[in-house]
């Protein structure tokens, strides 16, 4: 490479890192461009992979997309290789990483032994001609509410607020669903940190079928012999285990190890060590959810009965049809951050939860686990938080005013949310791309009054 090229690369990488990086957005620390080059490469492969095949974005909607976390991402050149059903990027040969494409796991980063991957099956479910929830039929729209949801999303677009799904459910019904020009009612929209709700979800589940006591503790071997053996699952839910975790984003982190460097994402976490008491102190921590999809796995016996779980559990009865859930390259769900899913997905998770774990008449989780999700935690710092889920309102104060004190959300980056609201009997949805501030008390404030 020429030597005034490579020049110009890093200096415009170490020009940005100090842009529009915050705690919970990937950056790129200036100290340690090396390793800067090699997430960026990383980061480009995967999402370009999962945004190509699961959400159908074109080559320049991808670079637009991780250009957001920086704009040294712009520099990557995306490859992508359709008969492999592989993403490759490279930046201007400084680094340079793969992701593969397999039909109903999504994408995964090509790090380490991945062929028992090949071998995994998850077939898609068939339509069915029903009614939502049940199938894809709406004919519940309500005039007035879907005038002030296309309002909202085109304010949002003409404010570069990037907002690509919204969807209002009231008693039960959709009233109201708005799409961006590219996106519509089938499009899988990445959930990022959403996906911890499911997997708490998933814990509810197997606590309501008998198979599983959520103040028991993990039984991990590698936490026999000190004091980690004393950590329940409710302190994993809660975010209080005491375990140590470096959520922040830059080069060389906890986070960004687990998510496009390591084979077995829940490991780095696992290897972590208390530096609070257990159930004391509130740390929110992806590697700790990632420590429950590793429980999970455990428990269930490996990867394909983790799939088949998920499916028969959670897409079957509830008529998910457009949603994947990807894997770690060890064959995990990657439960902090990889589910992509529509917002009509989205939304049948939210109606569960506001139907006190009830579908039609079968009890998927029991309404004790929906009341513990939504019950503020013990913890000296924080209480907003429930079993993955973030809470509106604690014993102290709101975070939104506007909006009813019992609102309780699934929440990811980039403004990613499913606000479930029960004095309302309302669920909304909101899917985009925003790396900024988004209002979402002002816009949900319409939606509800």
């Amino acid at each position: 490479m020429d030597k005034y090229l490579k020049a110009l690369v890093i200096g415009a990488i170490s020009f940005t890192v100090f842009y529009g990086v915050t705690r919970m957005v990937l950056g790129f620390s200036i100290f340690r461009i090396g390793a800067a080059l090699d997430v960026s490469a990383r980061m480009g492969a995967k999402l370009a992979c999962s945004g190509y095949y699961l959400s159908g974005l074109n080559a320049q909607q991808n670079i637009d997309d991780l250009a957001s976390y920086s704009p040294a991402n712009r520099l990557l050149t995306i490859n992508y290789d359709n008969g492999a059903k592989r993403v490759t990027a490279n930046l201007k040969g400084l680094a340079e990483q793969s992701a593969t494409y397999r039909e109903g796991l999504g994408c995964t980063l090509d790090i380490g032994d991945t062929t028992a991957l090949d071998s995994l099956q998850n077939t898609p479910l068939p339509p069915i001609a029903a009614a939502w929830p049940k199938g894809e039929q709406v004919d519940s729209i309500e005039p007035n509410i879907q005038n002030i949801l296309d309002g909202l999303l085109q304010q949002d677009n003409l404010n570069g607020k990037q907002s690509r799904a919204m969807l209002v459910v009231k008693n039960g019904s959709i009233v109201a669903e708005s799409y961006a020009e590219g996106f519509d009612q089938n499009s899988k929209l990445l959930g990022w940190s959403m996906g911890k709700s499911i997997t708490a979800m998933m814990l509810g589940r197997l606590e309501q079928m008998g198979q599983v006591i959520l103040d028991q503790t993990t039984g991990f071997p590698q936490w026999q012999n000190d004091a980690r053996k004393d950590i329940t699952l409710i302190d994993l839910l809660q975010m209080s285990s005491g375990i140590a975790f470096d959520e922040t984003y830059a080069p060389g982190t906890d986070a960004t190890n687990m998510l496009f460097h390591a084979h077995s994402a829940s490991d780095v976490a696992l290897t972590g060590t208390a530096n609070h008491d257990i159930g004391s102190h509130f740390n929110y921590s992806s590697g700790t959810t990632n420590i429950l999809s590793r429980w999970l796995y455990d428990h269930l016996g490996g990867a394909q009965q983790q799939l088949d779980f998920f499916k028969q559990e959670f897409l079957e009865p509830l008529g998910m049809r457009n949603t994947i859930f990807e894997v770690d390259p060890s064959g995990v769900y990657v439960g902090s951050s990889y589910i992509y899913a529509s917002a009509r997905d989205w939304a049948r998770l939210g109606l569960l939860m506001l139907n006190n774990g009830n579908l039609h008449g079968q009890q998927l989780l029991s309404p004790e686990f929906v009341k513990a999700a939504q019950t503020p935690i013990d913890a000296d710092n924080y209480q907003k938080y429930g079993y993955q889920f973030w809470l509106n309102s604690d014993m102290q104060d709101t975070r939104w005013e506007r909006l009813p004190k019992d609102a309780y959300m699934m929440m990811g980056n980039r403004k990613q949310i499913v606000m479930i609201i029960p004095s309302e009997n309302m669920v909304i949805v909101r899917l985009g791309w925003t790396s900024g501030s988004y209002p979402t008390e002002a816009n949900f404030a319409q939606l509800i009054e």
